[in-house]
């Protein structure tokens, strides 16, 4: 008598007995169109990922194997773009629900552990001037490596005790400070802030300060707004303008920092669970934190296969906290120096 797959035990899903199996859904036994309405991507991106992770999601126990690392990817990526654990998406791929959390947590952790492969900022000279030269052709603002920002993704509250984690609007949140190029692909991805620190206290502490202030780019800034202290490698739009250059450095500062926003709706329009739709994630603020860098890993590896068109807004329940600050203006005279130096340079 077959035993519905339904009720079989979550471990034995995962590790079964005799080396074998138990999913029973192919690839190719499906259209293209059905895999990008269900999870999120085409086939091609698919097969990418069972390369890229098959050998992390397919450790031998003592017992037997994991289910198929092409089964794992096709969970996990249901719930990354889905934000649920569908029962029908689970009896599509042949496991329980219980079985495609499990999945979720094994890619998730094989893409975190690959994050600084794909994430990172460029080092050769030629790179990086292309870089530069893309941030240009958008508004005319020399000199630009990337633009940052924070946004915020709703999470479970950790305990009723725990205060650092509700934002301005009362939630759970945990804050996420994020460089990307003119294209949107993501350059730097800290994923783990409390919800109620403001946007310039991240900064504040993040490894991307280090990273600016000891090694990197000493010919080129980072972007902000004006949540953001400027500093020599982070400028930021001018309080007040007054005369027409000052005016037109803001206007195309405004225009260049409007890449992350757009970034942002991207990242939340293809991987819902992170948008609120669903309701905020149902994990620790640690595992949220792995979540949300494992699909920014995920999402520059989809413009890297040229998924790159920019989506609509979403429409999520997750409204971002609008930060109450009072105008970051630096007190480092070097960096209103070079602040200065490039409005009379290219802006007067």
């Amino acid at each position: 008598m077959a035993v519905p797959i339904a009720v079989l035990d979550c471990d034995l899903l995962l590790y079964g007995r005799g080396h074998r199996t138990l999913d029973r859904f192919k690839l190719e036994d499906v259209t293209d169109e059905y895999l990008v309405s269900t999870y999120g991507f085409p086939r091609q991106f698919i097969y990418y990922l069972v390369d890229l992770l098959g050998d992390s999601l397919s450790r031998p126990t003592q017992r037997s194997r994991a289910i198929s690392p092409e089964t794992q990817i096709l969970a996990a990526l249901g719930f990354y773009t889905s934000g649920s654990f569908q029962t029908r998406m689970g009896d599509a791929i042949g496991i329980s629900q219980a079985s495609m959390s499990r999945c979720v947590a094994n890619v998730t952790e094989a893409l975190v552990e690959r994050a600084s492969q794909f994430i990172h900022f460029p080092e050769d000279e030629a790179t990086v001037q292309s870089l530069k030269d893309d941030f240009y052709g958008l508004a005319g603002m020399p000199g630009v490596l990337g633009v940052v920002d924070c946004t915020h993704v709703a999470i479970k509250a950790p305990n009723a005790e725990d205060l650092s984690y509700v934002n301005r609007k009362g939630l759970h949140s945990l804050n996420c400070l994020m460089v990307c190029d003119a294209r949107g692909v993501l350059l730097s991805a800290e994923t783990h802030w409390p919800g109620s620190l403001p946007d310039c206290t991240v900064l504040q502490q993040a490894a991307l300060t280090s990273q600016f202030e000891t090694e990197l780019h000493k010919d080129g800034w980072l972007l902000g707004d004006s949540s953001f202290f400027l500093r020599t490698w982070l400028m930021t739009p001018l309080h007040i303008p007054e005369t027409p250059a000052e005016y037109r450095y803001n206007m195309a500062h405004s225009a260049t920092h409007n890449v992350i926003e757009r970034t942002f709706r991207t990242i939340r329009s293809r991987f819902r669970c992170l948008d609120g739709s669903k309701g905020t994630l149902q994990y620790s603020p640690e595992k949220s934190s792995h979540i949300i860098l494992a699909c920014c890993v995920l999402h520059n590896i989809s413009l890297e296969h040229g998924l790159d068109v920019w989506s609509s807004p979403a429409t999520g329940h997750m409204e971002q906290p609008e930060e109450e600050y009072e105008q970051m203006e630096s007190m480092d005279s070097e960096a209103c120096r070079i602040r200065q130096e490039l409005l009379l340079t290219h802006f007067s």
